[in-house]
């Protein structure tokens, strides 16, 4: 059985798993966005958008 969180985005429920862990990466099926762990708790899981990184390409 996993946990239930909310996308910041399209606020879909997303179920993930019960070993998840801060700094994990998971997508949400619904609008594709990627979703960082940032905080694993009794209460639940909460997440963010994560961020993502530019290619530098040496500039």
């Amino acid at each position: 059985m996993g946990r239930q969180v909310s996308c910041p985005e399209c606020y879909a429920q997303i179920e993930v798993a019960d070993d998840v862990i801060v700094g994990e990466i998971i997508e949400c099926p619904d609008c594709g966005v990627e979703l960082e762990v940032v905080e694993v708790n009794d209460e639940g899981v909460k997440v963010r958008v994560a961020e993502v990184e530019e290619e530098d390409w040496g500039e």
